[in-house]
């Protein structure tokens, strides 16, 4: 080997020790510091958001107009989908009669529309005017999409032995997008109460010394065979 060639190789060699150097210098660690998780994949959890779901209704000396009981029907609707505990109506603080009858007027409509009585509340607010606006509406729930990628530490950087900042990012805001109820989150669902007829009944069979199964649609040779249907 001659020297311009042992000169380009110690060169080449300094340059590449030099880059790796220089790249673990640059940038934070995989985590960006801070306290750590308690483990890696509880660095992102499912988290929800509250909101409120509410309209402004005028008041009127005539009752409520058809417009405003079409918007309380369907204000009923999407109440029945979010699955909130209750349903709030505030009137104006005041001694208007018309403003107070306005509120009960209210929660007459929401409950001919299909709300339960015992889940509607008639409150009162500090209104800028005695004759403002009568309210209705509820709590809202929603899930947090967690930002990903908005920070990112040099993945080479992993002395502190913790996970990426990033790490399980995705897979919790796929899952917040996916989630049809996002009460789901905050507390399981009450279970559904047990079918008492058909226990009845399976208890009936027992005690008769008769199968309890329900019967089976007959398997011949691998292929089903329903019942013909008069």
């Amino acid at each position: 080997m001659t020297r311009n060639a042992k000169s380009l190789l110690s060169l080449s060699s300094a340059l590449t020790i030099g880059g790796l150097l220089l790249a673990g210098c640059m940038g934070g660690p995989a985590s960006l510091g801070g306290e750590p998780p308690l483990t890696p994949t509880s660095r992102y959890s499912l988290q929800v958001e509250p909101g409120m779901d509410r309209i402004a209704l005028a008041v009127h000396e005539t009752g409520l107009s058809a417009n405003q009981q079409s918007a309380l029907a369907d204000l009923v609707a999407r109440f029945a989908i979010e699955g909130a505990p209750v349903l709030v109506v505030e009137a104006p603080a005041g001694d208007d009669p018309v403003a107070n009858q306005t509120a009960w007027n209210v929660k007459a409509a929401l409950v001919a529309a299909g709300a339960p009585d015992r889940l509607i509340r008639v409150v009162s607010y500090a209104g800028p005017d005695p004759r403002a606006p009568v309210l209705a509406g509820f709590e809202t729930v929603r899930a947090a999409v967690p930002q990903c990628g908005t920070q990112w530490g040099s993945l080479s950087r992993t002395g502190d032995n913790q996970s990426a900042s990033n790490f399980g990012c995705a897979v919790t805001a796929n899952l917040a997008a996916q989630i049809a109820n996002p009460r789901d989150i905050v507390s399981p669902r009450a279970m559904t109460p047990a079918d008492a007829q058909r226990r009845a009944v399976v208890f009936d069979h027992y005690a008769k010394g008769e199968r309890t199964a329900a019967n089976r649609e007959e398997l011949i040779v691998g292929t089903r065979i329903s019942r013909a249907v008069d």
